[in-house]
């Protein structure tokens, strides 16, 4: 199947490599950037263009995960219609540089100099065959726990540092009438929770061996199989209407105190923030407790599929590079709720969790403690992330014991291997 689809967009690329932009002077864009937060950020981005004369064609396509997106990527692709630039995530990137459909951005990259400020584990995303083939907006974490500082204050509960004071602080409130955790029932949020969970019960070297290396050993586990004993724990948190939720949704019953808690990554933080909340007065954000020095990372980034037309190519250069920019990377993330994918960006304009986010990715960066996310196609390819999805999912939702979902995770990841 994978062999048959490569061929398909391997001669679809080679179609597009001899199209041009409809019209010029403007970019068609594919993202999955549809909640009020990401819109919000994303505005920023039109703006920037708007003011150099490039005009922007908006292609939504709703899904928190980005799947949606890409199956519609591979249609417009296979159909010789490629978008201008789509927003995609790690490996994904990769697949699409293998086939030679990406735009080469290396004449952008050397004059604004991304290799002196782009970090190593983004280059390793952003660059194929040593060539820079799609350009960071961000970088984002998945291991946060997002909290209604108010219910908390109510119960008189603390910021848990460990899982057996958060499992008393959802027992807390719980016992108050009051959702402990708010989640949508969504493979790739069951999964963004797990990220989390693994990190805080088996730590950043356990992570890389299960999730990176895929090792047999690691992911059948005892500690692995307390993961997933962690996450029946999470499941008899969560509401009965929990299925199918959006996780912007689920952020909206912690700002609404409606629950007290979500584990998301922290582009839920422009949620709150587009609502009007404050860090540290209306809302907390701090680290799946267990998890503290961790983190688990995901980049977004814009590739640039290959046209031949020299303004398409100029307008594929300046959105780069817009995207690129000092000013951009912090008017953006400090909307978004990222942190910026260069390191020359100061932290001022950020506020006190994107200060915090900003430290510890730093910290993390230099102790080796910062590691791909499964979640969000950081750690694996997507035949592997998928198959860990439909076990995790399978787990919360009750088909398999925590010892069960171990051993079929194990079979799982060999089988997509």
């Amino acid at each position: 199947m994978r062999a048959h689809l490569t061929k398909k967009i391997a001669a679809a690329a080679m179609l597009l490599a001899s199209t041009s932009v409809a019209h010029a002077g403007d970019v068609e864009v594919l993202h999955w950037w549809t909640s009020g937060g990401e819109a919000a950020a994303l505005n920023v981005l039109k703006q920037d263009l708007q003011g150099q004369g490039i005009g922007w064609t908006d292609m939504p396509v709703a899904g928190g995960g980005g799947e949606a997106a890409m199956t519609t990527l591979r249609a417009r692709v296979t159909a010789g219609d490629p978008p201008t630039a789509v927003q995609m995530l790690g490996f994904d990137i990769l697949d699409w540089a293998e086939q030679g459909a990406l735009a080469n951005l290396n004449d952008v990259a050397a004059k604004e100099g991304w290799d002196a400020v782009v970090p190593a584990a983004l280059q390793g995303f952003a660059k194929s065959g040593g060539n820079w083939i799609s350009a960071p907006v961000n970088v984002h974490s998945t291991n946060w726990v997002w909290a209604n500082k108010s219910i908390l204050d109510s119960l008189g509960i603390s910021e848990p540092k460990s899982w057996e004071e958060f499992e008393a602080a959802m027992a807390k409130v719980k016992a108050a009438g009051k959702t402990p955790l708010a989640h949508g029932g969504q493979a790739w949020q069951e999964a963004t929770m797990f990220d989390g969970v693994v990190l805080s019960t088996g730590g950043a070297d356990f992570y890389k061996k299960a999730f990176v290396e895929l090792d047999s050993a690691a992911l059948g586990s005892a500690t692995m199989v307390k993961a997933f004993e962690r996450m029946a724990t999470l499941r008899a948190n969560v509401d009965e209407n929990f299925s199918g939720r959006d996780w912007n949704l689920a952020s909206a019953m912690v700002i609404n105190g409606d629950a007290a808690f979500q584990i998301m990554g922290d582009w839920a933080k422009g949620e709150f923030l587009n609502a009007g909340k404050e860090p540290n007065k209306d809302f907390l954000c701090f680290r799946v407790p267990g998890s503290a020095g961790t983190v688990s990372f995901n980049s977004d980034q814009f590739a640039m599929f290959g046209v031949k037309d020299a303004g398409a190519m100029a307008d594929q250069g300046a959105m780069a590079a817009a995207i690129m920019s000092p000013s951009f990377q912090s008017a953006f993330n400090v909307v978004k709720g990222s942190v910026p994918a260069r390191t020359d960006v100061p932290n001022d304009a950020f506020d006190a969790c994107g200060k915090k986010g900003m430290a510890e990715l730093a910290a993390a960066s230099d102790s080796g403690t910062l590691v791909g996310s499964m979640a969000h196609g950081h750690a694996n390819r997507a035949a592997v992330k998928n198959a860990i999805y439909d076990v995790v999912t399978a787990h919360f939702n009750g088909e398999y014991d925590a010892k069960t979902a171990a051993e079929e995770l194990v079979s799982a990841v060999e089988g997509a291997m």
